[in-house]
């Protein structure tokens, strides 16, 4: 695949993210139709609207790469991809469907299993983020350009982390333990990875959970803003496999965390 330009495809799509962001605020504010899936989880009009509108844009810019999306059947069940986007247009639609604001639209590349580039907006923090190569994450904010360098540190001398529920498992406080977590912040939504990339929070910890279309994007933002990200082992994540589902999750926004509390 090296006659992808992700600088171009990736810059090519921020219009459509905000577009479909201004969308999805509209549609919330007219009242979102609601519906439960199969699997349990909520899924609104406004869902399948954004990931019309992110998938149409996608298809245009890069029309041989196949697609999976959470909304979605489409390549779900096909075998051995290796090179295809991962979309979940709205991630975070409980938060989406109940006026809350950390919900997000989000679209990664995958290149020979691993993550390539990729596109996160929040739409109600009126966020953008995205990256396409080592050194080269951004942040579009109040028409302002950053460059996000994830080893700034935040402005608190505790370690401070993000978590997906504010009940803590066993599992994952022994890993606080042994990084020496003193805060963590409850934020269900891939907005997570961008605020580690931001150098806002030092990281996240998840047991195997959710589908890889939830974690694709961020993964390529943060790593291209200097981030680690593994699985409990320390093993590399990669993409494509049986049923898109995750394994175990640590992100750091730097790989000595344990220093900075000594």
């Amino acid at each position: 695949m090296n006659e992808i330009n992700l600088k171009n495809i990736i810059e090519d799509q921020i219009d459509t993210f905000l577009y479909a962001g201004s969308v999805a605020i509209k549609l919330r504010n007219e009242g979102l139709k609601k519906e439960t899936k199969s699997d349990g989880t909520p899924v609104s009009n406004g869902d399948i609207e954004i990931n019309k509108i992110i998938i149409k844009k996608i298809l245009e810019l890069t029309p041989n790469l196949p697609i999976v999306s959470e909304e979605s059947s489409h390549n779900k069940s096909t075998k051995n991809l290796t090179d295809f986007w991962l979309v979940d247009p709205i991630d975070g639609t409980y938060d989406y469907i109940n006026n809350l604001d950390e919900f997000t639209i989000n679209a990664g590349l995958i290149l020979n299993k691993k993550p390539a580039a990729g596109l996160i907006y929040a739409p109600a923090k009126k966020r953008m983020f995205y990256s396409y190569g080592k050194d080269m994450a951004f942040e579009l904010s109040d028409g302002k350009l950053f460059n996000m360098n994830c080893n700034k540190k935040n402005n608190e001398d505790s370690i401070k982390f993000v978590s997906y529920s504010n009940k803590i498992n066993p599992e994952i406080e022994k890993i606080y333990k042994e990084i020496g977590v003193k805060k963590f912040v409850r934020m269900k939504s891939s907005l997570k990875f961008c605020v580690i990339a931001s150098g806002e929070f030092d990281g996240y910890v998840a047991e195997p959970r959710a589908c890889e279309w939830d974690i694709a994007a961020g993964h390529a933002i943060l790593q291209d803003a200097g981030g680690i990200v593994t699985d409990f082992n320390g093993n590399e994540i990669l993409y494509g496999k049986k049923n898109f589902k995750n394994p175990s999750l640590i992100l750091k926004r730097t790989k000595n965390l344990q220093w900075m509390n000594n």
